[in-house]
């Protein structure tokens, strides 16, 4: 099973699809133009059913195999939305809405899967249904979520989901995957200090509040490094620091606000514990108070051991066994299609786009030349998982 040759075939028009996306990218949960060009090409292609509006602005498009013995529907997602970043390379088809940008290659995404859907519609050479998700808000809107609370997975019958994302740096033409965590769960914390404020020529009759969140910001840095089994991955970042605006005043208050990453919920618990109790612990011993709030984020993305297996094994017939990863190092990054595979069994892969700057980066972009790779493979696991009779 290499690269499909009806999709190689297709492979200028979805990168036409890809720059007109790129063009236009839209945040959150504002994508509706982004849902739109989603919508009509899937009635372009002659999609059985089209549901707009499910997790606020997400399609989903379901197309039926030749074969009519199965009821198994087989979910794939791809995400639809960009970053507030500013482009800076000068593309033919570079963003045309300043201070906004595909960053991270949801275009490439949703141009992929588009592609897989018309191939499918046009061949149906499988026997029940492709569901095709086109989700917004990933990008910290917790689309996913979104989605599965609208009851999506109940709606469409989708048995088991899958979800990729390309890699700048592995090379194009190779997947990676492991089964358990592959990315991290993500929490935002917020630590506000209060101290005494006062001149900064008399300290003596002051609390110091930046002192305090000095001596807080060291003692974080224990949580992993002596609070969390070596073995075990985590992550304490104090990110943004308000302090004051006189160059003689010691201010009364401090906020800090950082992010923690765990694989693991006893980590991630462990994690949540061990920061309230320094923080207000170390403000107390200097005569200071301190509160601690979190604002939770996406829960660890965690791969089931057979849709890995499975996933992995329907890439290798792609490009190779030597060149997909079954036991890729997980990232301490965070995916909303974590929500996903929380209610439904499933898999997410990591797909190379070559040499590119990184994520989230002014000069990033997709790699059209993994177009094929990510369409062939999201054809083949239907076409796998849903065989004819």
């Amino acid at each position: 099973m290499p690269i499909v040759d009806r999709i190689a075939a297709l492979a200028d028009e979805i990168t036409a699809w890809r720059h007109d996306l790129h063009a236009h990218p839209e945040l959150q949960y504002d994508v509706h133009r982004t849902a739109g060009f989603v919508a009509d090409k899937l009635r372009d292609f002659g999609c059985d059913e089209i549901a707009t509006g499910i997790g606020r602005t997400g399609v989903v498009g379901l197309i039926r195999g030749r074969s009519h013995g199965s009821n198994r529907a087989i979910g794939l997602r791809a995400d639809m939305d960009a970053l507030p970043i500013q482009e800076v390379r000068d593309l033919a088809y570079r963003s045309t809405a300043p201070g906004r940008m595909h960053a991270c290659g949801h275009d490439g995404h949703t141009a992929m899967l588009l592609g897989a859907a018309k191939y499918l519609a046009e061949t149906r050479d499988f026997d029940g249904t492709a569901v095709m998700i086109f989700q917004p808000a990933e990008e910290g809107g917790g689309g996913g979520e979104a989605m599965v609370r609208d009851g999506m997975m109940e709606r469409f019958g989708v048995e088991t989901v899958y979800g990729l994302h390309n890699i700048p740096g592995l090379e194009l033409g190779r997947f990676a995957i492991r089964p358990g965590p592959i990315m991290a769960s993500t929490d935002r914390f917020t630590i506000t200090i209060e101290g005494r404020g006062g001149h900064a020529a008399q300290p003596h009759l002051a609390i110091d509040s930046v002192l305090v969140a000095s001596h807080v910001v060291i003692a974080l840095q224990s949580v992993v490094a002596r609070s969390i089994n070596p073995l075990e991955s985590g992550v304490v970042s104090v990110c943004a620091l308000e302090a004051g605006d006189a160059f003689n005043v010691l201010p009364q208050q401090v906020t800090m606000r950082g992010t923690m990453r765990a694989l693991s919920k006893t980590v991630r618990a462990t994690m949540q514990e061990r920061i309230g109790a320094i923080v207000t612990n170390t403000a107390a011993a200097y005569g200071a108070t301190a509160r601690v709030d979190y604002s939770g984020g996406y829960p660890v993305t965690e791969n089931h051991p057979a849709e890995a297996d499975f996933i992995a094994d329907v890439a290798a017939g792609i490009v190779g066994e030597e060149r997909v990863e079954r036991d890729v190092a997980p990232m301490m990054a965070a995916e909303d299609f974590s929500y996903m595979l929380a209610h439904r069994p499933g898999a997410y892969i990591f797909m190379g786009n070559g040499d590119s700057a990184g994520l989230h980066h002014p000069h990033y972009d997709f790699n059209d030349a993994a177009i094929p790779y990510g369409a062939s493979l999201w054809a083949r696991v239907v076409e796998t998982a849903l065989p004819a009779r």
